[in-house]
């Protein structure tokens, strides 16, 4: 019998915003927001609530507005 993959839109995930500006951050936070795929304020992407997610969330949270999709 064939598995079935779940999709990433079966997971839980998460809506991640850019609100505050990067600018006079350290280098690393943005190089985080860039792993987020976030490049512009108020920008949005959606992302998997995974462990790696949760830890750049957590490293640059002051940054960013979280909700769950």
């Amino acid at each position: 019998m064939a598995t079935e993959k779940k999709s990433t839109s079966a997971q839980a995930s998460l809506r991640i915003t850019l609100k505050r500006s990067p600018i006079g951050t350290p280098y690393k936070h943005r190089l985080v927001l860039r792993g987020l795929g976030l490049r512009k304020l108020n920008a949005t992407v959606l992302r998997p609530a995974s462990d790696q997610v949760k830890g750049m969330i957590a490293k640059v949270g002051y940054l960013l507005e979280v909700s769950p999709q």
